[in-house]
């Protein structure tokens, strides 16, 4: 759902690109609120996405490509052997310990964007096939990049919390927000 997202002070391009992110991460937020741990990883779609599992990748991508901008490697490695875990809860994790992680990867995104030298510098991207070999991108394009990443599976959360409870991203935000909705 779209929400208002205040100007930037003139000229703070990285404050404009980190209020839009902030959107996006509220979008994915809002849609677990209220929810039980089981309704949250629940999957109640022929899909096999889950709200708790949305929340667990969005945080593991966000932490990975700041990491990877800055020269180290992701907190979790994934590949063919562990990709499935990405999009589900494994072992003791819950929304609770995810939702505070994914507080944390915010918070280090934040201060890495509005520390960066220049929203120009540049980092080489995976040596993934999926990457154009040797090819780099700008700090610039990694704001936008999460930025994107988040909105499109913010609008997955939207559509699961409807299928799970009938609650709209309009319900979601008065909720929110303690106002009500229609």
């Amino acid at each position: 759902m779209v929400t208002h997202v205040r100007a930037e002070a003139q000229g703070d391009e990285r404050g404009a690109l980190l209020s839009f992110l902030a959107e996006q991460r509220g979008g994915i937020r809002r849609a677990l609120l209220g929810l039980t741990e089981e309704q949250a990883t629940s999957r109640p779609s022929a899909s096999e996405l889950s709200l708790a599992g949305l929340l667990k990748h969005v945080a593991e991508v966000e932490q990975g490509w700041v990491a990877r901008a800055k020269g180290e490697p992701p907190a979790v490695h994934r590949d063919e052997t562990n990709w499935h875990e990405c999009f589900q809860l494994v072992g003791d994790e819950t929304v609770e310990s995810q939702l505070a992680y994914w507080e944390k990867v915010a918070a280090e995104t934040e201060a890495f964007i509005r520390t960066v030298p220049s929203l120009d510098d540049t980092f080489p991207l995976p040596n993934d096939p999926w990457f154009p070999p040797g090819e780099r991108v700008s700090m610039r394009w990694l704001a936008l990049h999460l930025i994107r990443e988040t909105a499109r599976h913010a609008g997955h959360a939207d559509i699961i919390r409807e299928s799970l409870d009938g609650a709209t991203a309009f319900e979601l935000v008065a909720k929110e927000q303690g106002t009500s909705w229609g």
